[in-house]
């Protein structure tokens, strides 16, 4: 007489239960995995601008104190920082690159970067009515080495080919009386949001920056308050004189 063996595969029922509860942890689960991969690309961007921080500083100390130039004073790209750092960064090309710019693997290849100076940090020069502080440009002459931005991570909007796209515009970015013009070009330089969970919104108000001071210490600023800082017309690319 043939025994029937009971079944002990899955019903349909207890399927739909548990891709449920898997569905619910998931949702539980991915925000919080989702915020430490931004955490994490964030810290590996510290050191990246803590290695160009100290870069600089040797750079400087070799160099009477200069910083070194961007294509905002020189045409030849090999004479901009990218380049002229790389006796002090044997991993430059690495170095440049910011983990959460969704533009990283191209910029890499077409020798650009992820992070730009503050135009402050150049030379002197005159172009019609603007005359750019030449005291700025030199590390042993700044008040406040501790206050002064020197390098910032760069916007999404930079052409990945350009190699001019090494430097802000800073000197331009408190012109305007209009808070809302300030926040436009500000934006155009830099990314206040790059580290973040999400897509931007309107204003790229959600999220994080990060700013490398001419210490070599490096600071998390929330977009929020870089954006408070613009509209209360703050300049603080400006090093104190």
């Amino acid at each position: 007489m043939r025994t029937t063996i009971p079944s002990k595969g899955f019903t349909l029922i207890e399927l739909l239960v548990v891709i449920a509860i898997v569905a619910m942890l998931l949702t539980i689960v991915m925000p919080g995995l989702r915020t430490a991969r931004t955490m994490a690309q964030r810290l590996v961007s510290m050191s990246n601008l803590r290695q160009i921080g100290i870069a600089m500083t040797l750079y400087a100390d070799d160099y009477g104190g200069d910083f070194p130039l961007t294509t905002h004073t020189v045409s030849d790209v090999r004479q901009t920082w990218i380049y002229t750092l790389s006796p002090y960064l044997s991993n430059v090309d690495q170095i440049r690159i910011c983990p959460a710019d969704p533009q990283g693997k191209e910029r890499l290849e077409n020798n650009t970067t992820s992070y730009i100076m503050n135009e402050y940090m150049t030379p002197w020069y005159q172009f019609g009515q603007l005359v750019a502080d030449k005291s700025f440009h030199n590390l042993h002459r700044l008040r406040r080495k501790d206050t002064a931005v020197t390098v910032f991570v760069a916007a999404d909007r930079w052409n990945v080919i350009d190699a001019g796209a090494d430097h802000t515009h800073s000197r331009s970015w408190f012109v305007s009386d209009d808070a809302e013009q300030r926040w436009t070009a500000i934006r155009a330089d830099i990314q206040p949001d790059r580290y973040r969970t999400g897509g931007p919104n309107e204003d790229n108000t959600r999220g994080s920056t990060l700013f490398l001071y001419a210490d070599t210490g490096v600071e998390v600023f929330t977009a929020e308050a870089v954006k408070e800082m613009s509209d209360r017309n703050i300049n603080f690319a400006k090093p104190t004189q």
